[in-house]
């Protein structure tokens, strides 16, 4: 399946870096690499996450990468990533 990522993800994704960074650069690079590689295993298992039932009729899903939570779309033959965040952030 096609991976595509929202706005709002992509914005996240640099709003998480841009948060760790001045803390830990390599661990920064680290938590970014790793969000950016987990689409690669939802393209080959795209039901692999926790489906939420709130976003009924869609097909909204959330995966765990480490400490991190990442929700997705699946679409006909796309997968959308959604947004992202860290999961003691309050959301």
């Amino acid at each position: 399946m096609k991976i595509q990522w929202t706005g709002k993800a992509l914005s996240d994704l640099v709003r998480l870096y841009e948060f760790l960074a001045p803390l830990n650069p390599a661990t920064a690079a680290r938590a970014v690499e790793s969000l950016a590689e987990a689409p690669q295993r939802i393209s080959v298992h795209p039901r692999l996450g926790e489906r939420l039932g709130e976003f009924e009729p869609r097909e909204v899903r959330r995966l765990l990468v480490g400490d991190y939570e990442m929700r997705y779309e699946i679409r006909e033959e796309t997968i959308y990533i959604v947004r992202l965040w860290h999961t003691r952030e309050r959301r």
